[in-house]
């Protein structure tokens, strides 16, 4: 057999090995068939694939972090953050994670083994990204940078702390670090369009740029350039849509429309992406 026509023989077959991959996973997907439900496991070897994906690309996309010194003053910040954004799906030593945490799939694991599975860097980046397709959130958005690092240097310690001491009862130094309202430049597109992801806007509203189900709790957020008001009361100005996103209880009491907290910074960054999507 020539050279040449083996090559097509070795092309041909590999096609056609993938074309046959490609329709069972659409029989999968179309009928249904696989249980997508968090009270049954997933199996084995999809697990370890879903871990190891994971972890390569936290490798990757962490490698050019730069840890600063994580500090006793972080550490003891980061024990009162951790009480209250960690502790309910990960537990402490001697403390069992809530119910919420323990019927998760997968199961959050236990982070007093975090400093021996990932370095400092690639625990920050996971803090500030979260992990798709699982429970873990990004807090960029909710958490500064400093704190992100004090939970980081809490972490460094876990592994080391009896069951009575691993989470204070009264969290020290519990009040945040300040999170600066000007930590990026002001109307960035990229950022805008994250923090409406991040804040949770895609739940109620269809927005061009983030994905989500196909909600209609609230008007898709487009276009808005083509309207006179905003929620239908308020002059449609650009500061006034920065006013809207950051408060809008205190403009219009019975709005729908919760207060998210969002910052002066992450609203004129989303304020700045919706202006810039067509009808």
């Amino acid at each position: 057999m020539r050279p040449l026509t083996s090559l097509r023989l070795v092309v041909t077959t590999m096609l056609a090995c993938a074309l046959l991959l490609m329709l069972g996973a659409g029989v999968v997907i179309w009928s249904g068939w696989y249980n997508v439900g968090a009270a049954v496991q997933h199996w084995q070897p999809v697990y370890t694939l879903l871990e190891f994906s994971m972890r390569r690309s936290v490798q990757n996309h962490a490698a050019g972090t730069r840890v600063p010194p994580l500090t006793q003053e972080l550490r003891s910040q980061g024990a009162g953050l951790y009480r209250s954004y960690c502790l309910a799906c990960h537990g402490a030593p001697g403390l069992a994670p809530d119910r919420m945490g323990r019927s998760m799939q997968p199961v959050p694991g236990p982070l007093t083994a975090a400093r021996r599975r990932w370095k400092p860097n690639e625990l920050h980046w996971i803090i500030r990204n979260g992990i798709k397709m699982s429970g873990m959130p990004a807090w960029e958005f909710h958490l500064s940078d400093a704190e992100t690092w004090a939970l980081v240097a809490y972490l460094q310690y876990l592994p080391e702390t009896s069951p009575a001491k691993a989470v204070p009862a009264t969290p020290e130094n519990s009040e945040p670090l300040l999170r600066s309202e000007n930590a990026a430049p002001s109307k960035n597109l990229e950022r805008g369009r994250n923090a409406l992801a991040q804040y949770g806007c895609r739940s109620c509203h269809v927005i061009p740029g983030v994905s989500g189900s196909q909600v209609q709790v609230g008007p898709a957020l487009q276009g808005l350039n083509g309207h006179s008001y905003i929620a239908g009361y308020l002059p449609n100005t650009n500061e006034n849509l920065v006013r809207w996103i950051r408060a809008p209880k205190a403009i219009k009491p019975d709005s729908a429309m919760p207060d998210l907290e969002v910052t002066q910074q992450d609203a004129e960054d989303m304020a700045a992406y919706l202006r810039s999507l067509e009808k």
